[in-house]
Formats: structure tokens, C-alpha cells, sequence
């Protein structure tokens, strides 16, 4: 195994503790086990695939993997590219549904002091600022609009 391999698998072993703690956090504000699931979901999607495999490059000797912190200065790319064209079942809502996960996740974060309040205003900020974006972005693609397309 390589040692891609191993931080990668190094990384995933923390999400996902975080995302069963997220998760436990969740039940305990009482909210459905449907909603739950669907947050966990989508957090284990941005963490454990997209995030992970961004930086990966071709030399094992100059590895960098995203850890869940860095998430937030990629949301942008996230909702607004990526997770577009990677996600087949990219939507309107699926783009609400992940907004609302990102943001219930970082949440959860602060809350543990594993971000500062700053980074999660900056997150929400980040939201603000570019969430009708996101929504006419994904519109646009799954209308197959004919002037919007990507490299």
C-alpha cells in the first residue's frame, strides 16, 4: 500500500468519527433518523470523496489531503462546479439539502472547537453570497442550457 493509500485511509478513519459523532450530536436535538441519514450522507459524500481525492498529486512525496477544516474554503468549488457535473443526481434540492448539511456539519464543528466562530461566519458568508449561484448553475446544466457550459 502506498503512502497515498495510507493517508487517505488515515483520513477516512477521522471523517468518519466525525461524522458518527455528527450524527450522535443530531440525535440528540431530536431530529428524524430520515434527516439524519440524509446530512450524514451528504457530509460523508463532501468529506470522503470530494474532499479527500482534491489535492492528490503525482509525486507520493508531496501528499496533501484535505482534512474536514479545509472544507470551507471549498465549498464554493463544491456546490458550484463539482458537485454539478460529478453528481448525477444533482438538483435544486440536492443543492438546499447539502447547503443545509455543510452548514448544520460546521455547525457541529465550531462546536467542538475544531473551527473558530470566524471560520464558520466566513462559511456562512460563502453561502450567502453564492447559493443562488449554485441554484441557477445546476438549473442551467440539467436544462442542458446551450450557453452555459465548462471546460
Amino acid at each position: 500500500m502506498s503512502s497515498y493509500d495510507d493517508a487517505v485511509k488515515s483520513i477516512h478513519k477521522r471523517n468518519n468519527n466525525l461524522i458518527y459523532n455528527f450524527a450522535d450530536w443530531m440525535k440528540r436535538s431530536s431530529l428524524s433518523e430520515k434527516t439524519i441519514d440524509k446530512h450524514t450522507s451528504n457530509i460523508d459524500f463532501f468529506l470522503n470523496v470530494y474532499l479527500v481525492h482534491q489535492e492528490k498529486n503525482d509525486s507520493e512525496e508531496d501528499i496533501e489531503l484535505c482534512q474536514a477544516e479545509d472544507g470551507i474554503k471549498m465549498v464554493d468549488d463544491f456546490l458550484g462546479y463539482w458537485f454539478v457535473k460529478k453528481a448525477i443526481w444533482s438538483s435544486e434540492n440536492s443543492i438546499k439539502e447539502n447547503i443545509a448539511s455543510i452548514k448544520k456539519f460546521y455547525t457541529f464543528m465550531q462546536n467542538l472547537n475544531l473551527i473558530s466562530k470566524e471560520d464558520l461566519k466566513m462559511l456562512n458568508d460563502i453561502i450567502k453570497e453564492n447559493k443562488n449561484d449554485w441554484i441557477d448553475a445546476v438549473n442551467r446544466y440539467n436544462n442542458m442550457d446551450e450557453d452555459f457550459f465548462w471546460d
